[in-house]
């Protein structure tokens, strides 16, 4: 028997999960998060739990936001729920769930007016974002805003009727310049290199296409910290509706699983103030960017390094390519050879023993976290996750054998099959494109490099191409295995 999740079934719940111990009537909204996904309910969320179980900042809960039809969804899943989520919280050796509450409402998607309005309302003080690596509207080659991307275009043609987040957010902030009320903060969750710069980036970008002197206001008054953001989130689906129902009794339209393990590190510019954050764990530096270079390089870098060959041995899920003897050692060469020997020195961490955590945090088998959600959205993530120390080595004059091995497993991939000749189902927005690529750098390596929105000037090194063309060779002749096993041994480079 299982009891539904809602505000009125509490009591009932608690029998086993933990329940909030505020009253959820007394909160007051500060914060509009766009992006209401399975990241920012077991991150951004859980911390302001933790807040309001502490009994602080009442007055910072959180609205929804979105912009996409898919946001309706989720709108109208958490709505019939009170806007509560289960979270799963999952180590190797434990389970707890916990009913979190700190979002009180969700405005519709396409609901323009309601949306300016929220955000021009006093009461919010902070705008935060989770909306993905692919939605800042960068051009992944120069890492660079694009102004002319269609949507931007679009919205800086109709700024009344934006159907961007950063139309939308152009909008609030227009309004209460104009109305005399002090900006709110801009904040973005997302694995991002300088999430901040890159979130002021395109909100000034949008803004000055539509008014110049907003632009200069905006770059004046309105802050953007960076942060850097950490929690192993697999995505939701029947398996983990099933195991809510099964194991904890709750009813719950879309539950939330994730590590123990949680980290968020923010720089602290909040001019309109903000919640007591370092009370319940987040870190406040004047600098996010050692630890935000160290997390995206080593862990999101890891994730891209073994999602592709783990795919392409038709292994599903991230625990069992990392029990996978080759691979585990493949990623462990590749990331104390060319990957950490690059990353500046953080403040207080041993960054060798930060990549042992992590080694932990990928074997641990609850989480189920499955290799086609780290292989998802390559054409975003490896210019932001991998490229960049590619980059930084072969200017320093230093090879690049394994991290051009992972460019050349990413384009064997997007030829379409795995070696035992499965088909792939790819989730890329340049999907496409990057198939057409793959499927002729079979003959040609050099046609994969010619994606030079991706590969920039990587792709004009002639040691990186040299190297990718002997691993792609070597990965259709002889295949993933012995590939990495050949790379093992020292001898890819011969």
């Amino acid at each position: 028997m299982t009891t539904r999740l809602s505000l009125a079934n509490l009591d009932a719940i608690g029998k086993t999960a933990a329940v909030p111990a505020y009253d959820r009537s007394e909160l007051k909204a500060g914060i509009l998060h766009f992006g209401v996904g399975n990241f920012h309910r077991a991150h951004q969320a859980v911390y302001l739990d933790d807040l309001f179980n502490s009994g602080r900042d009442h007055d910072w809960a959180i609205i929804g936001a979105g912009v996409l039809p898919s946001d309706e969804a989720m709108r109208a899943k958490l709505e019939a729920q009170d806007f509560l989520t289960t979270v799963v919280e999952q180590d190797n050796h434990r389970s707890a769930a916990r009913i979190t509450g700190p979002m009180i409402g969700y405005l519709k998607p396409g609901d323009t007016e309601a949306i300016v309005a929220q955000l021009a309302s006093p009461a919010i003080r902070i705008v935060s974002l989770t909306i993905t690596e692919g939605g800042y509207f960068i051009d992944p080659a120069s890492g660079v805003f694009n102004p002319a991307h269609p949507q931007i275009v679009a919205d800086s043609r109709n700024p009344d009727a934006p159907k961007t987040v950063f139309g939308l957010i152009v909008a609030g902030l227009k309004a209460r310049r104009d109305q005399g009320i002090a900006p709110f903060t801009v904040m973005s969750c997302d694995n991002i290199p300088g999430n901040g710069e890159v979130t002021h980036a395109a909100v000034r970008g949008l803004a000055r296409l539509v008014d110049p002197e907003l632009a200069d206001w905006i770059d004046a008054n309105v802050a953007f910290p960076n942060a850097m953001v950490d929690r192993i989130t697999p995505a939701t689906g029947e398996r983990e509706i099933g195991i809510v129902a099964s194991e904890y009794g709750i009813e719950d339209n879309w539950p939330v699983f994730c590590e123990e393990f949680k980290q968020w590190v923010l720089e602290d510019r909040f001019p309109a103030g903000r919640p007591a954050l370092e009370t319940v764990g987040v870190q406040f530096v004047a600098d996010v960017a050692p630890y935000e270079h160290m997390k995206i390089r080593i862990l999101n870098g890891g994730h891209a390094a073994i999602a592709y060959p783990a795919a392409l041995l038709d292994i599903h899920f991230v625990h069992e390519a990392m029990e996978d003897a080759t691979i585990r050692a493949f990623l462990a060469r590749l990331e104390q050879e060319e990957i950490i020997p690059v990353v500046p020195p953080v403040p207080g961490v041993d960054i060798n023993a930060y990549f042992a955590e992590i080694e932990t945090r990928l074997l641990n088998p609850k989480i189920a976290d499955t290799i086609p959600r780290l292989a998802q959205d390559g054409s975003n993530r490896q210019p932001k996750f991998i490229l960049p120390t590619t980059a930084d080595r072969l200017r320093r004059g230093e090879d690049v054998i394994g991290l051009a091995l992972v460019s050349a497993l990413w384009c064997r991939y997007f030829a379409g099959t795995t070696d035992s000749g499965t088909r792939i189902d790819f989730n890329d927005a340049s999907a496409d494109r990057l198939h057409a690529a793959a499927v002729k750098a079979k003959d040609d390596p050099s046609a994969f490099l010619a994606l030079s929105d991706i590969f920039g000037d990587v792709a004009q090194s002639q040691l990186f191409r040299k190297r990718f063309a002997q691993a792609l060779h070597m990965l259709w002749s002889r295949g993933t295995r012995t590939t990495l096993q050949v790379y093992l041994d020292g001898k890819l480079g011969e």
